[in-house]
């Protein structure tokens, strides 16, 4: 299936689903310590930016000040696709919910305050739902 450029479909059919558990962003100046398996890493001039699992980080003792729930937009979004972060910001930025976001290949993860995760998403099921009456 190829992956999908035009908004209005991105957004109906998003379907986001919340992983369980906790998750931190934390920092190392190396490679990942032993034990740690990152969901998602970047790398920046400071060091290896790192998406783990709560525990995994508190295992190796590693710092972290933000916990996070994991919400994927299972729709396949095309990279160069443009609006849907905007589209998903503007609509959980209204609600008074953070987002981080970390595109991957097929699709887009948000990361969230984890104490509010359900609110938001149900917040993105509402958005997908009100798009998804342009198609009826």
């Amino acid at each position: 299936m190829s992956a999908e450029r035009d908004l209005t479909r991105l957004v109906a059919g998003m379907r986001p689903e919340l992983h369980p558990g906790r998750y931190v962003f934390t920092t190392v100046a190396g490679p990942a310590p032993a034990g740690v398996d990152p969901v998602a890493t970047v790398v920046e001039r400071e060091g290896l930016t790192m998406v783990v699992r709560q525990e995994d980080a508190d295992a190796a003792s590693l710092a972290y000040d933000y916990v996070a729930g994991w919400i994927t937009l299972r729709v396949h979004s095309a990279l160069d696709a443009v609006g849907l972060t905007a589209a998903v910001s503007r609509e959980l930025a209204a609600a008074g919910l953070s987002c981080n976001v970390v595109a991957g290949f097929h699709h887009d993860h948000l990361f969230v305050e984890h104490a509010r995760a359900g609110e938001a998403l149900a917040t993105l099921k509402g958005l997908s739902k009100r798009a998804s009456r342009s198609f009826t």
